[in-house]
This record gives C-alpha cells, structure tokens and sequence, in this order.
C-alpha cells in the first residue's frame, strides 16, 4: 500500500472511526481526543501495517488498544488516592480524636477574632476557608472577584495582628 493509499483509506474510516470513539467514551470530547490519537498512532506507525490485511481492523484495533490503555491509566490515578480527605490523613498521621488544650484554646482565639471582623470582611473570609472558589464568592455576594480578593488579604492581614500575641 502506498503512502497516499493509506492516507486515503484512513480519511476515508475517519466518521467511522468516529462513531465507534463514541461508542467507547460516551463523550464527545473524549471522542474526538481518542479518533486524534488514533489517527496519529496509525500514521506514526504506517510501516508495521502489512499490505493485503484488513486495514480497517488494524486501525480500529488501533483505537480500541488505545481506549483501553487510556481507561486503565485513569483508573490508576483515580485509585491512588480516593479524596482529598486520604491524603490529608496519609500524610499527616496522628491520632485525630484528641485535642490539646492549646489547639482549643487557638481555635476559640482565631473563632473570636473572626467574629469580631466587620460583616464585609468576615464573610468572604469565611466562604473562603469553607472551601468556595473566590469566583463563587464574589457571584453569590455579587461583588468583583478583585473586591473579594482584596477582603479575604486584608482578613488574614487584620488576624495576624489580632493574634500576635
């Protein structure tokens, strides 16, 4: 098979090789990325297809390989580490059930200090450190994403002076 054969066969598999990507991902992005790499794969290795075989087997074993190595690498990764929650306890391990008087007693310092901040400050400061995104800040207070910047800095600024001691 010559070179522009090849291509040619392969542009001609390429809705083909679409549809079956959709198949496997269920995704259309994931489709698209999985028909790239496979048509590259194919070009990349042109010289291993034997002539007078089943080209449109070859390449659709090609992708089918591919889907399967990408889905075991994901699975891989995603099993490392179940939640944020696993690695925290991984890397800092100690017996979480008893607290020190010290520890209340910061944490009831730093509770007191909060709550004495101004509402417009206290309150992005808090969203904050409960996990929200500075985005979703500022459109739940509907404030500028700089505005809500600017507060949670001087928040921790106005703290670390309040809690110097």
């Amino acid at each position: 098979m010559t070179p522009s054969q090849f291509n040619e066969s392969l542009l001609g598999l390429q809705e083909k090789l679409r549809y079956f990507a959709l198949s496997l991902t269920a995704n259309e992005d994931d489709a698209s990325d999985l028909l790239q790499e496979t048509t590259l794969k194919a070009l990349t290795y042109r010289k291993q297809f034997v002539s007078n075989t089943n080209f449109k087997a070859w390449v659709f074993t090609i992708m089918k390989n591919t889907f399967i190595n990408n889905y075991r690498r994901v699975q891989k990764t995603r099993n490392t580490f179940d939640s944020a929650e696993d690695a925290y306890r991984v890397a800092f391990k100690g017996n979480y059930a008893s607290e020190t008087p010290e520890s209340v007693q910061a944490v009831n310092e730093m509770n007191n200090s909060i709550a004495k901040l101004d509402d417009d400050f206290r309150v992005p400061f808090t969203m904050h450190t409960s996990g929200y995104k500075y985005k979703e800040i500022a459109e739940k207070l509907e404030l500028p994403i700089g505005t809500v910047k600017s507060r949670i800095f001087f928040t921790r600024k106005k703290l670390q002076g309040m809690l110097e001691d």
